[in-house]
């Protein structure tokens, strides 16, 4: 199964922007992510991640697996973006032993979720 790289493209970022009219850095992101990515990765496109203070976020998921949500990321993260994807997509249960994560990863992690039970009947 992919995972799923949920990429904000309504945050403004962190820096005040002077064109009003200018693409949203959340977007630019979302772009610039979708151009290279990786292999065993869905890149998709959401209106809200609800971190809005938090500048750019991101939220891998994947059935099974631990979910991650992180924050205060620029286009510029774009690789470190998409190699954090990868690792994460290659693990059985989405945790990435902490010394593999790209920097962003260990320091800029908003939330961890946990993997969905299914219902007991």
């Amino acid at each position: 199964m992919r995972a799923v790289l949920h990429v904000c493209t309504t945050c403004r970022g962190m820096a005040p922007v002077d064109d009003p009219d200018a693409p949203r850095p959340g977007s630019v992101l979302h772009h610039a992510l979708q151009a290279a990515a990786p292999e065993g990765v869905q890149i998709r496109a959401v209106e809200c991640l609800s971190a809005c203070s938090q500048g750019c976020s991101v939220a891998l998921s994947a059935p099974g697996k631990w979910s991650y949500v992180y924050g205060r990321l620029t286009p510029d993260d774009a690789a470190d973006i998409l190699a954090g994807a990868t690792a994460y997509a290659g693990t059985p249960d989405g945790i990435v032993p902490w010394r593999e994560r790209p920097t962003i990863f260990r320091k800029q992690s908003l939330a961890r979720i946990p993997p969905q039970i299914p219902a007991q009947e």
